[in-house]
């Protein structure tokens, strides 16, 4: 039986994912560093959209893995994940919703506390800053990533951008 929810078998495994996804990006990011990057993880592995070749990615996922092996679990956390942009979001959001509590329903008292609403939203944007990161740490990715092997990596190009699928097994 697992001790968290975090130890159910698809959610670790998209934690792992995760992790070698973001340790991807930032061996790909070393390589190529004006290239534009993003990537999706799920339970079978990860996607890498990017003008790179597959064996670039290939090669970085081989390093990544093994770089994470080694203790570097930094690498599971990136300053662009998705999650970071949605701590901050739901944190400013919640901030401006706050800002309009006893406006009333007249469109003229909540344009009055505009001002009120984007100091809020921009105060809960700093204090989010830095938990983005502790929540990619702590429940959206893992740095360890275990039995996870590389399957093979496949790519497609749709629309002129190359998507490149990366499987895992473990």
């Amino acid at each position: 039986m697992s001790d968290s929810i975090l130890d159910l078998k698809p959610i670790s495994r998209t934690r792992r994912n995760h992790g070698l996804e973001h340790a991807t990006m930032h061996v790909l990011g070393g390589k190529f560093p004006k290239v534009p990057l993003a990537g999706h993880s799920d339970p079978i592995g990860f996607t890498i959209i990017g003008n790179v070749s597959t064996e670039d990615v290939a090669e970085a996922a081989i390093e990544a893995l093994k770089r994470l092996r080694e203790g570097q679990s930094q690498l599971a956390v990136h300053k662009n994940c998705g999650t970071n942009f949605a701590v901050s979001g739901a944190f400013a959001g919640l901030a401006a919703w706050l800002g309009t509590i006893g406006a009333g329903k007249e469109i003229k008292n909540k344009l009055a506390r505009l001002p009120l609403m984007i100091m809020l939203a921009t105060a809960a944007l700093v204090a989010a800053q830095p938990l983005g990161p502790i929540i990619q740490k702590q429940i959206t990715t893992s740095g360890n990533p275990e039995a996870l092997e590389l399957v093979r990596v496949e790519t497609a190009i749709r629309a002129g951008q190359k998507f490149h699928r990366v499987f895992t097994e473990g």
